[in-house]
């Protein structure tokens, strides 16, 4: 992919990572979310696509001053609507070779494979849409505007028995749990302690409020309620995975 950039444009490259969990459309569009809006406006290639090769559509998002490139399965969505406070636009692009639009005005030009539209696809757009410009989307040919485009949802925490059932959205390299439960549900329990599926936790403003291998609840960077344990790794500790359920009490 960084190949067939750089034959396009000598423009900056920066790795964000190739850590988010294979496969897993949602827990990248929660990432994406949190890491896009501390980048100034740019074009960003991202690419979770379990539907390679089938009849899943290649889009572009326009959201304030930036384009994000990659599948329509939902995974550019959130952090497209994290960079603006007003509408995005969305624009499908007609790929080579499966059906989407006239030939004479697709591109790339060679067929795309069925396994590495990375490579095949979505690399050439992003290079394509950096030299033409973000402005520029609406009059690209091969590139036209839709409103018919998937969507990810994230789930909402839920008020039940005196408590919260929330859901594990993420897990960070360090073993940190993020659910869905806003940080504000807790804020006031702090320097006390709450029940998370049935064991009493220590809420902490830091990872070092408890000792060392200790588990604690606590607010991430993200604005979420955080399952972490100093210096070692909540989801063992607290023997959860993503998607799975928390009870906060």
């Amino acid at each position: 992919m960084k190949g067939i950039l750089c034959q396009l444009t000598d423009t900056q490259l920066i790795d964000v990572t190739h850590g988010f969990p294979r496969q897993n459309v949602r827990a990248s569009a929660f990432w994406l979310r949190e890491v896009i809006p501390h980048f100034p406006p740019a074009v960003h290639l991202a690419v979770v696509d379990p539907g390679v090769g089938t009849g899943r559509k290649a889009i572009v998002v326009r959201a304030g001053g930036h384009a994000l490139v990659g599948p329509d399965n939902g995974l550019l969505i959130p952090p497209a609507r994290a960079l603006t406070e007003g509408s995005i636009e969305v624009f499908r692009v007609a790929v080579s070779g499966d059906g989407s639009g006239d030939p004479a005005t697709t591109w790339p030009p060679d067929p795309a494979s069925s396994t590495f539209h990375g490579r095949d696809v979505f690399a050439p757009t992003a290079g394509r849409v950096h030299e033409a410009g973000v402005d520029s989307l609406d009059t690209l040919a091969g590139i036209e505007h839709t409103d018919s485009y998937e969507r990810v949802r994230f789930p909402v925490c839920q008020h039940r028995d005196g408590g919260l059932v929330g859901e594990v959205l993420a897990v960070d390299g360090f073993g940190n749990v993020i659910t869905n439960v806003p940080g504000t549900e807790i804020r006031a329990h702090v320097g006390g302690q709450i029940e998370v599926s049935g064991d009493s936790v220590p809420v902490r403003r830091t990872y070092a409020g408890v000792d060392p291998n200790e588990s604690l609840v606590t607010i991430g960077s993200h604005g979420n309620v955080e399952l972490a344990v100093n210096q070692g790794r909540g989801d063992d500790a607290f023997g959860v995975a993503v998607g799975d359920s928390v009870h906060l009490r």
